[in-house]
């Protein structure tokens, strides 16, 4: 899908509604045609994308209610690596920018960019390329980047079902109660947790929720907004 007149359909996900209108009108200026669905968090963009129809575009605000940092890019690469990811954030720092591609992110686009300028990103984007804002400038690799983008190919090995225990741990929660959460045996966990383990390349679960919070970069998102 290049051509204005092509049909598709994307996903925006942003739990602001103005801005949600804002990203619709310029999909319309980009792609008349094409089927805008709307989510309002990560979970339920992820219930959208677990639908029988598939999508071409998601663009996503990283500051979303039920998420942290890239969280919810890492969600939606991890599960749906095929679906080309767009970030549209009020955060425009270098280094956030730098981190989103190497996340996987297929572009980044300012929420201050007006309507004709996200139009444009948006069918860049479309046509293979990546987007970065015009005054963008890289950000010199290290160690701390290199290793998250190795976390992030180990997290792409786990199946779905061992990202929600995944995130369970995270959590705190025990055995007993992912357990329970999932409807499923103890024994059935602790087999998802062993692989979980093998998987991440980490001896504990403790080790695999400090390596995977690490991805999380809230004191990144904390140091640009000045808290």
């Amino acid at each position: 899908m290049t051509a204005a007149s092509e049909t598709g359909r994307f996903l925006i996900i942003d739990d602001h509604p103005l801005f949600r209108e804002a990203l619709h009108s310029a999909v319309q200026m980009a792609y008349p045609d094409v089927d805008t669905v709307e989510a309002r968090s990560i979970a339920e963009a992820l219930d959208l994308l677990a639908g029988a129809t598939s999508f071409d575009l998601a663009l996503l605000d990283l500051s979303m209610p039920d998420v942290h940092g890239f969280d919810g890019l890492l969600q939606l690469r991890i599960r749906h690596p095929r679906l080309p990811v767009v970030i549209v954030s009020g955060h425009e720092d270098a280094k956030i920018i730098s981190e989103a591609l190497s996340y996987g992110a297929a572009g980044f686009i300012p929420k201050s960019a007006r309507k004709d300028d996200l139009a444009a990103a948006i069918r860049s984007v479309m046509d293979g390329a990546i987007y970065v804002p015009q005054n963008y400038q890289p950000q010199p690799a290290d160690a701390d980047r290199t290793d998250r983008a190795d976390m992030v190919q180990r997290l792409s090995k786990l199946t779905p079902q061992q990202l929600r225990v995944l995130q369970m741990l995270r959590q705190g929660m025990l055995n007993k109660q992912i357990a329970y959460e999932l409807q499923v045996g103890e024994t059935t966990v602790k087999a998802h947790v062993s692989e979980i383990l093998r998987k991440l390349n980490v001896y504990s679960r403790t080790q695999a929720v400090i390596e995977v919070a690490k991805l999380d970069n809230a004191d990144l998102f904390r140091e640009q907004a000045g808290f």
